[in-house]
């Protein structure tokens, strides 16, 4: 597909848009079903880049406490109650530029204790060599999030502190290592529909598919350059989960950040949209989330049947 044709989407008319996603949904996902992930921090604030979102920077007074790398036995204590939540996957991020070896030997030992529960896992840790995307996956790790945030022309609106090849260069390591991709982008941050047809684009360009394509909602966070950044358009973020789903057939479409500022309405036309993934629980990194007693009800109202645990993970919940 083109970056022509990608644009092409982004234009049809929201109804036609939605129904071709939607039949594109159907086909390749005839369950229906959601996927339930949680999401903890293993180690936050005091990151020294400066990505213009992110309370996590610390280049910006968010007065956000900084924690230094969990305990990997607190990180599994975690993770099976997780697993009573009915999450079938378990995604672990750190705040950084990248790991240290004392980190990335304590973030090794979290995927060990988390996958013996049955839980897929998945570790977002910055910015990866090949030795350490190789020995991430000798521990086991199934999936790493690394998201582009935004198109290549926008990027430098956001963080300058990295570069967009960087950001490639990391996907290529956990690819070459065999470790699924997570990979995605945060809408709101005042890109117009061309940064976001282009954000699509470089993913689309990549050696694979990513696995499960992240698509975020921007939290307005105090203290940090986008804390003012007004709102973006219900639609115009519909648009984005349709087209991904369009694009990225067979990928998990996440719903991720921002989601607790979403009424049921809009988060329904998301799932028609071809989203089948959601963040499960009420915090994210640093950010509050959509709560797990409104997203039950929610996906019941809608006959959305929520993904089975792996058998495994099921025995531990026993």
């Amino acid at each position: 597909m083109t970056r022509e044709e990608i644009a092409g989407l982004f234009d049809l008319p929201f109804f036609e848009l939605l129904h071709r996603a939607h039949e594109v949904h159907h086909r390749a996902f005839p369950q229906g079903e959601i996927q339930l992930a949680t999401l903890i921090s293993i180690k936050t604030g005091a990151c020294p880049e400066d990505c213009s979102y992110c309370a996590q920077s610390a280049r910006y007074d968010t007065k956000l406490p900084a924690q230094a790398m969990m305990d990997p036995c607190a990180v599994v204590e975690a993770a099976k109650k997780a697993v009573a939540a009915g999450a079938t996957r378990f995604c672990m991020g750190a705040a950084g530029r990248a790991p240290s070896t004392k980190d990335l030997a304590a973030a090794e030992a979290m995927v060990r204790g988390v996958k013996a529960l049955g839980l897929e896992t998945c570790l977002t840790l910055g910015m990866l060599s090949s030795d350490q995307a190789r020995s991430l996956k000798d521990a086991g790790l199934d999936f790493y999030n690394h998201n582009l945030d935004t198109s290549r022309e926008y990027y430098g609106e956001i963080v300058t502190t990295r570069t967009y090849e960087d950001r490639l260069g990391t996907l290529a390591a956990v690819r070459e290592a065999g470790i699924k991709v997570c990979s995605g982008g945060i809408l709101g941050m005042g890109e117009s529909r061309a940064d976001r047809v282009g954000l699509v684009w470089e993913l689309h360009r990549l050696s694979e598919a990513p696995e499960s394509v992240s698509i975020n909602r921007l939290i307005p966070m105090k203290g940090t350059p986008l804390a003012e950044t007004g709102a973006l358009d219900d639609f115009e973020f519909v648009r984005m989960i349709a087209v991904a789903r369009i694009v990225f057939e067979h990928s998990q479409v996440r719903l991720s950040a921002g989601r607790e500022s979403m009424d049921d309405a809009l988060q329904a036309l998301c799932f028609y949209a071809g989203a089948n993934s959601i963040f499960h629980g009420e915090r994210l990194l640093t950010a509050g989330n959509a709560d797990a007693l409104r997203d039950a009800e929610l996906l019941r109202r809608l006959d959305l049947r929520v993904a089975e645990p792996h058998a495994c993970a099921k025995l531990a919940e026993a």
